[in-house]
């Protein structure tokens, strides 16, 4: 799906589901990485508040009108989920530790930001060929 073209609702509603199992990926990865366990309760409660992060993306980037462009939408879709991500532990009095943060900020960057990426170099070079096969 080209970044500059109107998606249609499959692709705003797989766009927003692989924005969120790359989310819950995060969490399942970072879990696993500090031997705890991956249980649908643990997993979730790590998972929520970069979920609802992810939801306030969308909103505040007009996500829907261009899911797979890495700017705006993937930054503004990857700050809401970092920043409310780490925001709402604290709300909830279970602190945030500082190189949890820098590793947060970088995975999850790579991961919203970077499939947007490399959708929109596919999608730049399929318009080159097609565009180069028409003339």
């Amino acid at each position: 799906m080209s970044d500059r073209a109107r998606p249609g609702t499959a692709g705003v509603v797989g766009a927003l589901a692989l924005d969120a199992a790359l989310v819950v990926a995060f969490a399942v990865i970072g879990r696993s990485s500090h031997a705890e366990g991956i249980d649908v309760v643990g997993v979730w409660t790590t998972a929520w508040p970069f979920l609802v992060g992810l939801a306030a993306g969308w909103v505040a980037s007009s996500a829907w009108r261009r899911p797979a462009a890495p700017w705006p939408t993937g930054v503004i879709v990857w700050a809401a989920t970092l920043v409310v991500g780490m925001l709402l532990p604290l709300a909830t009095d279970q602190g945030v530790q500082v190189p949890f943060v820098i590793v947060a900020a970088l995975t999850l960057a790579i991961l919203l930001i970077g499939w947007r990426a490399v959708a929109s170099l596919i999608a730049r070079r399929s318009s080159t060929r097609a565009a180069a096969g028409a003339s």
